[in-house]
């Protein structure tokens, strides 16, 4: 039941890995892994003079160390690989060590990664001139390399393998360095660049998988001359077709699938022999990039949708291994127990890619839905935010212009200068409630921060001043004391809610408390909390509020002080007359 959380938390360590040190240092040092595997069992096997197959290293050890340099001086890490290309190869022809062939003749594929990636930095990173001049010594560095290091003379079908091979490399390695060069004269091919990048990171594994079983693809063509040619041709364009599925998985299927059976039909007329193997009849890196395939396709669309396509590269698959497994003379396999053998082993790998794909579309699943989750929760309490902004700040104001409406009702026949003075608080109020209207319409489009007012919009580094500054400008029409002994150093958070909760009780002592002639706040430091109280002298109202009652304000008070862990308490007070009570912790919680 763990093995799930374990293999993904495994993965994600490994991808956090290489995005720390980078792809090029990760895939330099899988191949530097390989070699020394490979050259250190062939050192000691009974082929040839023990021991001898270790001086290969040195040459290893030097082109490693270039291509780490060329990340930072690639013009002279190039000229370093070409004279360690050069010089090793002398030394190899001296003493007679054996070279093993892997992309290129006679080179290891630590030195062919090694040098593809200076030429990449080289002609990413430096002057059109410069990057001319070290690239064409490095490619005759190379080719001395090819051809020296060949005891008994290469032959021309060998060396125009290896001049085809490396020209594939120089090509692809300048078409992918190119683009990144001026990321500002050329946008457009440096955004493509970055989504080819964001593809590669996300198909490490596959790359890596496909990469060992190119590499030794291309050791079987040269041991097989020109035949295995168009074979190997065929499982280079699998492999990009694998590696390039996520972006389109159904199409990749099918191409895929045509590129697979072109490979079975035109295999028995190459008249391969074993020194090119194909388990099952077929490559070991069209295998790889099948696979590859399928759990890309699973993973995108599902089992079902995805049957038709799975059906038909299996029914490739069995045509070429009854085409294509028996050899050197090509003839049909109809043994029935080969044909279960091979059905099993088939079936086993498509079990496995099924699986992995179901396995990665859960998980995947399971992201988004967390996601969602999560995007929803952000807009939840974004709202929640305003709404409590909007029911403090606006309607703090529109309360006031009700408030002070009903005055001037009431005394505008008896005394018209009170219906004056009233009428200019009511003016005021109006401004001040549309300017707080315009600050939550901005901060909506995004133009100020969430929540923020013509209180939170100011330090609040001051509480007292903020309280004795809303309590002089509040419009509920009953008169206000206040007792504060506040510290300076009141946390802004803790400042700005306790501000917000003497600004809804001082509204809501104009909307319900009926009567009321006197109110209080009191705002003190007790011990590690700050302690607020506001009383008023009212009596329970018996007509509608004015204005109504949304019934949101005591709710807004209590989520503010929940954010805070604090306490709220609100009810009639003993005596008469309403009482809220909060205690705010000045400390956050660990």
């Amino acid at each position: 039941m763990t093995a799930g959380p374990s293999q993904n938390k495994l993965y994600a360590r490994a991808s956090a890995l290489t995005r720390r040190i980078g792809m090029p240092v990760v895939v330099l040092l899988a191949a530097f892994a390989f070699d020394l595997a490979f050259i250190t069992d062939a050192a000691f096997d009974d082929a040839g003079p023990k021991v001898i197959d270790l001086l290969l290293f040195p040459g290893i050890f030097g082109m490693v160390f270039c291509a780490l340099w060329a990340q930072k001086r690639a013009a002279v890490a190039a000229v370093a690989a070409s004279v360690v290309l050069v010089a090793y190869t002398l030394v190899v022809r001296y003493f007679n060590i054996p070279t093993y062939s892997s992309v290129l003749a006679n080179l290891s594929i630590t030195e062919v990664v090694a040098g593809v990636e200076i030429l990449f930095y080289a002609a990413r990173r430096t002057r059109p001139g410069v990057a001319f001049a070290v690239i064409s010594g490095l490619v005759l560095a190379t080719l001395t390399a090819v051809s020296g290091r060949y005891m008994d003379g290469m032959s021309g079908g060998t060396m125009a393998q290896a001049m085809l091979f490396g020209g594939i490399l120089l090509g692809g390695t300048l078409v992918f360095a190119i683009p990144g060069r001026d990321r500002m004269t050329n946008p457009r091919s440096y955004e493509k660049l970055q989504k080819l990048n964001k593809l590669v990171l996300g198909q490490w594994p596959l790359i890596g998988m496909l990469s060992v079983a190119l590499i030794l693809e291309f050791t079987f063509t040269y041991a097989s001359g020109a035949h295995g040619l168009p074979i190997l041709v065929c499982s280079i364009v699998a492999a990009i077709i694998a590696i390039a599925a996520p972006r389109r998985p159904a199409d990749a299927m099918i191409a895929l699938t045509a590129v697979m059976l072109l490979s079975a039909l035109v295999t028995p007329f190459l008249r391969l022999r074993y020194d090119y193997p194909t388990p099952g009849g077929v490559p070991g890196t069209q295998v790889v990039a099948g696979m590859g395939a399928i759990v890309t396709l699973v993973r995108a669309v599902g089992l079902g949708k995805a049957t038709s396509r799975l059906a038909a590269l299996t029914g490739v698959v069995m045509g070429a291994c009854v085409l294509n497994t028996q050899r050197p003379n090509p003839r049909l396999m109809t043994n029935p127990d080969d044909i279960a053998g091979f059905a099993i082993a088939g079936l086993l790998l498509l079990g496995i890619s099924v699986a992995v794909g179901l396995a990665l579309r859960s998980r995947d699943s399971e992201r988004t839905q967390v996601i969602q989750s999560a995007i929803s929760d952000a807009q939840t309490s974004e709202r929640m935010a305003l709404a409590r902004e909007l029911h403090d700040v606006v309607a703090h104001h529109v309360t006031g212009i009700v408030v002070q409406a009903q005055a001037a009702k009431m005394m505008g026949e008896k005394n018209p200068q009170v219906a004056v003075e009233a009428m200019g608080r009511i003016e005021d109020a109006g401004v001040e409630a549309l300017a707080a209207m315009r600050r939550l319409v901005r901060s909506m489009r995004g133009d100020a921060p969430a929540g923020s007012s013509e209180f939170s919009e100011q330090a609040t580094t001051d509480l007292a001043a903020d309280l004795r500054s809303l309590i002089e400008r509040s419009n509920h029409g009953v008169k206000t004391s206040m007792k504060l002994e506040l510290p300076s150093d009141v946390p802004h958070e803790v400042g700005r809610s306790a501000l917000r909760l003497v600004q809804e009780s001082l509204t809501n002592i104009g909307k319900h408390a009926s009567g009321a002639k006197e109110a209080l706040v009191i705002a003190e430091v007790a011990g590690s909390e700050l302690h607020l109280q506001v009383t008023d002298d009212g009596r329970e109202p018996d007509r509608r509020p004015a204005g109504g009652s949304g019934g949101y304000g005591l709710i807004g008070m209590r989520e503010r002080v929940a954010l805070l862990h604090g306490r709220l308490s609100a009810g009639r007070a003993p005596g008469g007359g309403w009482r809220v009570e909060a205690w705010l912790p000045l400390e956050g919680e660990e």
